[in-house]
């Protein structure tokens, strides 16, 4: 299930506020210019399913997205749990940074938690299947694939060198709770 754990910055042990509903996500995400959508596939999408099958189940919501704010490329990602490069890969987005483009992810399978740090607060946000997260340039932000990793994603991209990440040098990712899935 999505969630939105609201925290004061300097108090990671205590939420202020939880959401469940994606209406009241996506307004909370609002009032810090993030955007949260859901999105349902026009076909089915198999398990494993290649990149060109996940993107034609989707393919009105990224040819909207795409025109909306001029992407240049669109990928599919998929992490398993046994992945050889797990945890390298889960430590390169675990601490606080910043982008020079938006991060936008959509959550074809599995799941994952964005934190967005905006002003004294952190937005701690579990994302699953259906989930579209639209975090704007600049806000200083981490991603947290847990300790076995699994999730397919469609990602966004106006850059040509992708994924590029600039680190702000706080501890602050370190201070929160890192992220545990649920069991199924």
């Amino acid at each position: 299930m999505s969630r939105l754990r609201i925290f004061a910055d300097g108090d990671p042990g205590n939420p202020r506020s939880t959401h469940h509903e994606h209406a009241a996500i996506a307004a909370e995400l609002a009032r810090i210019g993030v955007r949260f959508e859901r999105w349902t596939a026009s076909q089915p999408v198999a398990p494993g399913a290649a990149p060109d099958a996940v993107m034609a189940a989707y393919r009105t919501d990224i040819d909207r997205l795409v025109g909306a704010h001029g992407f240049n490329s669109v990928d599919v990602v998929s992490i398993a749990p046994d992945h050889p490069e797990r945890e390298a890969l889960r430590a390169k987005f675990l601490d606080e940074h910043t982008h020079d483009e938006d991060e936008v992810r959509f959550f074809v399978a599995g799941s994952g938690q964005f934190c967005l740090h905006a002003g004294d607060h952190v937005y701690e946000v579990v994302c699953e299947q259906g989930d579209l997260i639209h975090v704007p340039d600049g806000a200083r932000h981490w991603f947290d694939m847990g300790p076995a990793p699994h999730f397919v994603a469609i990602r966004f991209f106006t850059r040509p060198d992708g994924w590029v990440g600039h680190f702000t040098g706080t501890d602050i990712a370190r201070r929160f709770p890192r992220y545990q899935p649920q069991a199924a």
